[in-house]
This record gives structure tokens, C-alpha cells and sequence, in this order.
């Protein structure tokens, strides 16, 4: 099985981005580079953590179609290889990114694992139960290779797009770990037992005493 573990190098300082992908570019699948990093540093971090790793670039655009557009198709010439948009921005966007960076996968982002069903009907949104699966089929018929959710949205979001695009999720816990801003959270193990194709995991690896031992502890528990 090729690795699905997504460490978040969730960071501004540069130095310690790229000491974590260093440390860690050979005990996960993808490394995340995220918003923090990117506003903190610029396009040019991607290119520098892609010469160590794959790179998940959670930009998680949402503009009109020709923007996001242009935006992946930057993000792709930097080196990623999957970078997120997402899925309320609408088919035509979904569809305007996936045709403007072809060689990448285009996942699309569903309802973030930080709001709690009392959020998300603060905001408008159905139940994630519901919105989550309508949005991931949206998102799939309109090209995008694969789906971010938590892990209790899985087996909907299969059912909703079928076996083969991408089911990312975030806001994964070893267990005893603290759940820090993540409200629908998993463990690595569960979230892989429900469908996930990959695991991103930010704080309980980052922030561990030892790193790498962290992420290593996090694949061996896949395992058993």
C-alpha cells in the first residue's frame, strides 16, 4: 500500500518547515504545505519541499472560475501534486481547476473538519450528513480527482462517487491525543477502516518531541 500519511507542515517559520520535511519526506506519502506557509513564504516553499517529497498543497481556492483556474495551473508548475479547492465554489470552478492543471490532482474540500454540526447550520449548510456527499458528487462529475471530508463522512462520500477518486481526511487524532480547533475528528486507523485513501496529520506529529518517531508510531498503528 503506498503510504497515506500527510504530515501538515503548518508553520511560518520557513526553517522549521523545511526541517520537518526533511525529517519527514521519507515517513509519509505527501507533504502538506498549507495556507500558513504559503502566505508566510510564497509560491517558491512548494518548489523547495517538492524536491524532498510529493506535495499536498491544501490552498484550498475559492474564487471565480479563471482565477482558480490560473491558480492551480501556478500551483502545478511549482511542483505539487495535488492541490485543493473548494467544492462550494461551484462545478464550473471545480472543473475550470481540474482542466487548467491536468497532471495534479484537484481534490476538492467539502465542509472543514473544524465546524461542529452547530456551525454548520450557524452558516446555512445542511448537515454534514448530507452536504457533504452532494457536494463530493458535484465535485467528482465536474473532474475533481478526489474528496476531502472527515472520516465520518466516508462511506457516504463513497457511496456518493464510487470506489475510485481520492478521499482525503484531515482532523485525524492518535488516540489520547488532543483534538486542539478539529471537531469531527478520527483516529488514523479508523479513518483508513472507513474508505480514506490518505491522513493528514498536523500538530500530534509536528509538535511531538520526536517528530519522526510520531509519524512512524501513526504508520505502524495502520498496521496491526
Amino acid at each position: 500500500m503506498t503510504n497515506p500519511l500527510i504530515p501538515a507542515l503548518d508553520s511560518d517559520d520557513r526553517e522549521e518547515v523545511l526541517r520537518w520535511a526533511e525529517a519527514l519526506a521519507s515517513e509519509a506519502g505527501l507533504l502538506k504545505v498549507g495556507l500558513q506557509a504559503f502566505v508566510a513564504h510564497g509560491p517558491s516553499l512548494i518548489t523547495e519541499v517538492a524536491k524532498l517529497a510529493p506535495v499536498f498543497a491544501d490552498l484550498k481556492l475559492h474564487d471565480i472560475p479563471n482565477t482558480v483556474a490560473g491558480a492551480a495551473r501556478v500551483a502545478a508548475g511549482l511542483g505539487a501534486s495535488m492541490v485543493t479547492v473548494h467544492a462550494s465554489g461551484g462545478a464550473a470552478m471545480v472543473r475550470a481547476a481540474a482542466q487548467s492543471a491536468p497532471d495534479v490532482d484537484v481534490l476538492a474540500v467539502t465542509v472543514l473538519t473544524s465546524l461542529a454540526a452547530d456551525d454548520i447550520q450557524a452558516v446555512g449548510q445542511q448537515p454534514a450528513e448530507r452536504q457533504v456527499p452532494q457536494l463530493a458528487a458535484l465535485a467528482v462529475e465536474a473532474g475533481a480527482a478526489g474528496i476531502v471530508c472527515s472520516a465520518g463522512e466516508i462511506e457516504a462520500v463513497r457511496a456518493a462517487v464510487g470506489p475510485e477518486p481520492l478521499i482525503v481526511v484531515p482532523g485525524i487524532r492518535p488516540a489520547g491525543a488532543a483534538a486542539d480547533d478539529q471537531a469531527r475528528t478520527a483516529t488514523p486507523a479508523a479513518a483508513m477502516a472507513r474508505g480514506a485513501s490518505h491522513i493528514v496529520v498536523g500538530r500530534p506529529i509536528t509538535q511531538a518531541a520526536d517528530p519522526v518517531a510520531a509519524a512512524r508510531s501513526i504508520t505502524a498503528s495502520l498496521r496491526r
